[in-house]
Order: structure tokens, then sequence, then C-alpha cells
């Protein structure tokens, strides 16, 4: 692939929205020979996340294990989808991580006092779901979402966080503070692992 050095190419970066310079010169070869490089780009990426997302799980679950509380949880693989792929965007930012699993595990303690939800099975252990346990969980959700655009802390996995509370899954105990002691396990690991490690290369196709 022949290269120009009179310009340069300028590519749009998928973790920040932002142009960014990809080096001198401008790329001459077929088509078929640019996407064949973006793929490469794409796969040393992608293995590079693979590498950190196992390292960091099964960190993760592994201080679980030895302690005896279920770490594990649903929230857990947004959480890390968010903070390992898109370490640039708003809603990785540590406020809002924190803001928005605080605002979840608040409404969703709410919402199963509420609805008196507070020692009731969990859905799971039912099979099924009752109208107390549907409101208790649908609420908590929205309750969320309305912390999060008031306070301006944009966070998605906040909104598994709060259905695994209002559901019964996390309820009040070693649950709850499994799942919490998972996500600060994840927050710390994903802070250290960003300070010996280059920000990921785009992974989107654009």
């Amino acid at each position: 692939m022949a290269v120009d050095e009179t310009e340069s190419v300028v590519v749009t970066d998928g973790q920040s929205d932002q142009e960014i310079t990809m080096g001198v010169g401008r790329i001459r070869g077929s088509p078929q020979q640019w996407e064949e490089s973006r793929f490469r780009t794409r796969l040393r990426s992608g293995a590079r996340l693979l590498a950190l997302a196992v390292a960091l799980i099964a960190g993760v679950g592994a201080v679980g294990q030895a302690i005896g509380w279920v770490l594990l949880t649903t929230t857990i693989g947004p959480t890390a989808y968010l903070l390992l792929v898109h370490p640039q965007s708003e809603s990785a930012r540590l406020r809002c991580c924190l803001l928005g699993h605080a605002c979840a595990t608040a409404s969703g303690l709410v919402c199963l006092a509420a609805f008196g939800l507070w020692h009731h099975p969990s859905a799971i252990e039912l099979h099924r779901d009752n109208w107390r346990q549907i409101a208790a969980q649908t609420l908590a959700v929205g309750m969320t979402i309305l912390l999060l655009v008031l306070l301006n802390a944009n966070h998605p996995p906040a909104a598994s966080t709060a259905l695994l509370i209002a559901s019964g899954l996390a309820r009040p105990g070693p649950p709850l503070y499994g799942m919490l002691t998972g996500l600060v396990l994840l927050f710390v690991g994903v802070a250290v692992v960003s300070r010996f490690s280059a920000p990921p290369a785009s992974v989107g196709d654009g």
C-alpha cells in the first residue's frame, strides 16, 4: 500500500466522535487493502480488550470465591464494556459511574420497601413475577432514570443495578453487598489498568 507524504489521513474515532490524524501521508491502495488494514486494527484492539475483560472479570470472580459472596452479577457486564471500550465517553466518567449505581441502589431499595418486598423471594425463586414485583422493578428503573437526568450523570448500566435490586436478585444482605463489592473492584481494576495501558483504538465499523 503506497503512501503519499504530501497529505494526511483523518478518520473518526468511534470512542470520542472526534477526528484524529492516523499519521502523515495519504494512503493509496484498493478499497480491499484499506478494509484489510481497518480489520487488522479492529482485531488488535478487540484482542486487547478481550484480554483486559477476561483478566478483570476473572479477578472479581476470584475475590468473590475467596470471600464467599457472588460478586459477578449482570450489572458487571455492561459496566465493564462501557469502561473498557468507551473510556473517553461521558458515561464512563467516575462521577457518572458512582452516581449512577448509587441512585440505582437507592431506588431499588426504596421500591422494595414501598411494595413490601424487602424479604420477599425473588422472581427467579418463584419462577414468575407478581404484580408488586413488576411495579417495584418498573418504578425502580424509572426513578433511576429520573435521578440521573436531574443530576446530569448519564450511566446506562445503572438501570441494570436498579432492576437487580428491585427484582430481589440482589436483595439486602450478601447478594446486595456482593453486587456492590464487585462493582467497586471493577472500578479499581479499570483505574489501575488505565494507568499502564494506552486507550483502545476504534472497534466500530465507521
